[in-house]
């Protein structure tokens, strides 16, 4: 919205304040949520199936949606980009969903029995980062092309709803068959 209200610069500086804030999350999982979660299978198993299940009812959310999408802009007001910065981070660190997001995630792809879960944390966490930061950036600058592309096939919406429920049930799926 602000990319499509005040230009690109301003949805990039909320990107990037989102995408900070990612490492808030990336360091409470490295380093002090998954060692409890890692020694307490009971623990892992609640948040594995608490994660999938809010996946689940996202994605029958979507579902019971009409797929429809509105571009109401409305009064967006100017803020500086230190301003949006601040504003994407917090609404990154202060959203539990995300919390909840790399608790459910995360320890399924531990990759390595070499290298420390921290190290393999902070890398998946930046990997998360660097994917994210790319498809929300694009997002950001093509934001009034994307609009108008949207507007003008209404059909759209109903690809990106079906779209949206594959990777949230596919993701439950993934988190409930994953191992610690």
């Amino acid at each position: 919205m602000q990319s499509i209200s005040h230009g690109k610069s301003s949805g990039l500086a909320t990107v990037s304040g989102l995408i900070s804030g990612c490492l808030v999350h990336t360091t409470l999982v490295a380093f002090g949520v998954s060692v409890l979660i890692k020694k307490n299978d009971y623990l892992f198993l609640i948040i594995k199936l608490f994660g999938a299940a809010y996946l689940l009812y996202l994605a029958y959310k979507v579902f019971k949606s009409d797929g429809s999408l509105h571009f109401k802009s409305g009064h967006v007001p100017k803020k500086t980009v230190l301003q949006l910065f601040k504003q994407g981070f917090l609404m990154n660190v202060l959203n539990p969903k995300v919390s909840l997001f790399f608790l459910a995630l995360f320890p399924g792809f531990l990759f390595s029995t070499t290298l420390s879960d921290v190290t393999q944390f902070y890398v998946l966490g930046f990997l998360f980062m660097a994917v994210s930061f790319i498809i929300f950036s694009s997002i950001a600058i093509l934001a009034g092309t994307i609009s108008i592309y949207i507007q003008q096939h209404k059909h759209i919406g109903r690809y990106l709803k079906w779209l949206q429920i594959v990777v949230f049930v596919g993701i439950a799926v993934f988190i409930l068959f994953s191992k610690k």
